[in-house]
C-alpha cells in the first residue's frame, strides 16, 4: 500500500491553478525530489501534504498510522529555547513535561519538589523516560549540547537541532523545503550524511544540484499544475525533460498546423459525405476549444550584464595584508593575492571564517590593519546581497528597479523598464506588486535585474543561488562565464562554483588565505578540506553522470501522386477529372484518416501519462518515434485527401 497518495488535487489562487488535478504516489523508503520553476507551487504542495493548506479539491491520503515530520525552510527568529526543549517539543504533552522536569530538577524549594513529583508521575504514565532517552541520544549523535539556546547557534547548528526534532519521532515520511539554503558546505555534507541514514521516505524541494544528485531516487516535476514523475537520476531526468519539451513543442506545432488545415477544409464547403462532414465540424470545434485552453509553458528568463568600460589589467594586489578585531583576534593574516581583469574567483570556507571581510578588504571597503592592499584603476563594482538588503519591501518591483527612470540602457540598447523586467519573468501586473509579497526566487530575480541594470566591470555575488530555480541558475552561470570583467563569488553551491569560477580561494578559519586553480571539485582534488572534516568522517559526496547524445528521431513520408495529361493551357481552362483509380483512392482516404487519428490519440494518451517517462528508456524512445511516424503519415494522408477532394469538386 502506498505511504502517501495525492489524487486529483486542485488549488487555485489566481487565474491559473497552482495544482490542476495533480496526482502523486510515494512508497516507503523513496527519496523524491520535487522540482519546478519559481512560483509553480512547490512549497504550497508541501504545505498541502503536511495539512497546513487545504486544497480546493482532490484527496491527500497518508497510510493509516504513518507519522509525518517537517524540516522547515526558514530558521526560527530569536528562539531562546534550549536544544533539548526544541527537540522534545516533537512530543507535544510529553515534551512540555520533560522540559519542565529538567527545569524543576534544578530547584530546591518545597513547592518545586511537589510539582516535580506530579510531573514525574505523569511522565511515567506517558512512557516519558523512554522519550527522554531518545531526545538525549539523538542530540548526542548530532553533537549538540542539550543546554545550548537556539539563538546562540549558527545556522548550520540550528538546522541540526531542527532535523533532530523532525527525526526523533521516527517519522515514516519527512518533508524538506530547500534544506541547504544558507548552509556552508560542511553543514550540507553533514546533512547529506544524516539524511542518508534515514530509512523513511522523503519528499524534498531543492535547487542544489549536487544535493539532488546525492539524495534523490526519483524526480517529480511540478509543471503548469501537473505532477510528472521521472524514475531516474537527476542527469537522466534532464535528458528526458529535454526530450519531453521537444516533443511538446513538436506536437503543438503539428496541432496548430492541423487546426489550420481543418479551418481551410471547413471553408471549402465540401458537398460529399455530409455525415462525415458534420463529424469533422464537431471535431474542429473541439480543436478550437483545446487550443484556447492550452496552457503553454512560461518563458525562460533572458538577461544580460550591463558591462562598464574595462578596468585596468590589475584589479587588486595584496602584500602581507591582514585584518584583526580590536581585541587582536585575526580574521585575515599574511594575505598575498593578485587578481587580474577577467578572473573569476570563488571564495570557499565555513560560515564565520571571514569571507565577507575578505571581499571588503579586496575592494577597499576596509583598511588592512597590517600589510598593504593596492587597487587597480577604473573599478566599477556591482554587489549582490544574499540578504536582499538592497530591496525596499514596501515598494513594487518597478520602483525598486527604475529609481525614477522610464528607460534603462543595457549594452547600448535602450529598454523600457517594464520590458526589461519581463526578461526576468515579471509580468506587468507582477512588476507593480509590492516586493513583500514576492517569493524568495522572485526577490532573487529582482535583485539580479537591479544588479545587471547598472554598468559594472566587477561583480560580487554573495550566495546568489539561494531560491533561484535551476533554469535561471543555469542562465546566470552562462552570463557570468561570458562576462569579460571580474567576478568574485561567495557560494556554498558546489556545482555553481565548478561551472563559474577559474580560481578558488579557501579561508580555513585561522586567518590564512590559500589559492587553488579551478573550481570546488578541483580544490577537493588538490587536497582541500574543511577544518570540521578532520578525521575524514564527513566526506563530500558529488557524482556527475555524463550526458548522452540524443539520437535524432526518424521521419517518414511519402510522395503525392499527381494527375498528368494535356497542355498547360488546357489544364488551366479545364482541370482533368479524377480517374477511376484516384476516385477509389479518395473514397478510401477518410477511413485511413480516421484510423490514423485513433492511433495518434492512443499514442498521445500513453505519452501524457505521468509515469510515461519513468519507463524503460528504449520503450520511451520507441513510443516517441512511433508517434512521430504516425503523425507524419496522418499529415500526408490529409494533404492527399484535400488535394483529391479539391480536384474532384472543380
Amino acid at each position: 500500500m502506498p505511504l502517501l497518495t495525492l489524487d486529483a488535487v486542485s488549488l487555485a489562487y489566481g487565474m491559473h491553478p497552482l495544482l490542476d488535478d495533480a496526482s502523486l504516489v510515494i512508497d516507503a523508503g523513496e527519496r523524491v525530489c520535487l522540482l519546478g520553476r519559481n512560483g509553480e507551487g512547490k512549497s504550497t504542495l508541501l504545505k498541502i501534504v503536511s495539512g497546513d493548506v487545504v486544497p480546493d479539491g482532490g484527496v491527500v491520503r497518508l497510510e493509516d498510522g504513518a507519522v509525518l515530520a517537517v524540516l522547515p525552510q526558514n530558521l526560527p527568529v530569536n528562539d531562546s529555547r534550549t536544544a533539548y526543549e526544541v527537540v522534545s517539543g516533537a512530543f507535544p504533552e510529553t515534551g512540555e513535561l520533560l522540559a519542565e522536569f529538567h527545569q524543576l530538577s534544578q530547584q530546591a524549594d518545597e513547592a518545586g519538589l511537589d510539582r516535580l513529583m506530579k510531573v514525574q508521575e505523569r511522565l511515567e504514565a506517558l512512557d516519558g523516560w523512554r522519550l527522554d532517552q531518545k531526545v538525549t541520544t539523538i542530540l548526542g549523535q548530532y553533537g549538540v549540547d542539550a543546554d545550548r539556546r537556539l539563538n546562540t547557534l549558527s545556522g548550520g547548528w540550528q538546522r541540526r537541532v531542527l532535523l533532530a526534532r523532525a527525526l526523533v519521532a521516527d517519522p515514516d515520511i519527512l518533508l524538506l523545503d530547500e534544506p541547504t539554503n544558507h548552509l556552508d558546505v560542511p553543514a550540507i555534507a553533514w546533512l547529506e550524511e544524516a539524511l542518508g541514514q534515514f530509512r523513511g521516505a522523503m519528499l524534498f524541494v531543492s535547487h542544489d544540484r549536487a544535493f539532488i544528485r546525492s539524495m534523490a531516487t526519483r524526480i517529480v516535476e511540478l509543471d503548469r499544475g501537473k505532477l510528472v514523475s521521472f524514475a531516474a537520476t537527476y542527469d537522466r531526468y534532464l535528458e528526458l525533460k529535454e526530450k519531453a519539451l521537444e516533443e511538446e513543442e513538436r506536437q503543438n506545432a503539428l496541432f496548430d498546423k492541423r487546426l489550420k488545415q481543418e479551418e481551410a477544409w471547413i471553408r471549402q464547403g465540401i458537398k460529399a459525405r455530409r455525415t462525415r462532414n458534420m463529424g469533422r465540424v464537431r471535431a474542429l470545434k473541439a480543436m478550437r476549444e483545446e487550443h484556447r485552453q492550452r496552457r503553454n509553458r512560461g518563458g525562460t528568463a533572458s538577461f544580460a550584464v550591463e558591462e562598464a568600460a574595462r578596468s585596468g589589467k590589475l584589479v587588486v594586489e595584496t602584500r602581507d595584508a591582514g585584518f584583526h578585531y580590536p581585541d587582536g583576534t585575526p580574521v585575515i593574516r599574511d594575505m598575498n593575492l593578485t587578481i587580474l581583469r577577467g578572473d573569476k574567483i570563488g571564495l570557499v570556507g565555513e560560515n564565520g571564517t571571514g569571507k565577507t571581510t575578505l571581499v571588503r578588504l579586496l575592494l577597499g571597503g576596509l583598511k588592512p590593519t597590517e600589510g598593504a592592499v593596492r587597487l587597480g584603476t577604473n573599478l566599477q563594482v556591482a554587489y549582490f546581497d544574499q540578504l536582499r538588503g538592497e530591496l525596499d519591501l514596501e515598494r513594487n518591483a518597478l520602483d525598486n528597479l527604475s529609481e525614477g527612470r522610464e528607460y534603462i540602457d543595457i549594452n547600448g540598447q535602450s529598454k523600457h523598464v517594464l520590458g526589461y523586467l519581463q526578461e526576468f519573468l515579471f509580468t506587468p501586473e507582477r512588476a507593480r506588486s509590492p516586493v513583500r509579497v514576492f517569493s524568495g526566487g522572485e526577490r532573487a530575480r529582482l535583485l539580479l535585474a537591479k544588479l545587471f541594470s547598472k554598468p559594472a566591470n566587477i561583480l560580487v555575488l554573495d550566495e546568489p543561488t539561494n531560491d533561484l530555480d535551476v533554469e535561471t541558475l543555469e542562465l546566470l552561470e552562462e552570463q557570468l562565464a561570458e562576462f569579460s570583467g571580474t567576478v568574485i563569488v561567495i557560494s556554498h553551491d558546489r556545482e555553481f562554483l565548478d561551472n563559474v569560477v577559474t580560481e578558488t580561494i579557501f579561508l580555513d578559519g585561522s586567518g590564512r588565505v590559500r589559492e587553488f586553480v579551478g573550481g570546488y571539485t578541483d580544490w577537493r582534488r588538490q587536497g582541500g578540506r574543511f577544518p570540521s572534516e578532520a578525521g575524514g568522517n564527513r566526506p563530500d559526496k558529488q557524482d556527475k553522470a555524463p550526458r548522452e547524445e540524443k539520437a535524432p528521431a526518424e521521419h517518414h513520408g511519402g510522395a503525392s501522386e499527381k494527375a498528368v495529361g494535356g497542355s498547360v493551357k488546357e489544364s488551366k481552362a479545364r482541370p482533368a477529372k479524377l480517374s477511376y483509380k484516384l476516385k477509389l483512392e479518395l473514397e478510401q482516404l477518410p477511413g485511413q484518416i480516421e484510423a490514423l487519428e485513433q492511433e495518434v490519440a492512443s499514442l498521445q494518451q500513453i505519452i501524457s501519462s505521468p509515469d510515461f517517462y519513468s519507463g524503460p528508456p528504449n520503450e520511451v524512445s520507441a513510443t516517441l518515434e512511433q508517434l512521430t511516424e504516425t503523425e507524419s503519415r496522418l499529415e500526408k494522408v490529409i494533404e492527399r485527401w484535400m488535394e483529391l477532394e479539391e480536384q474532384a469538386n472543380q
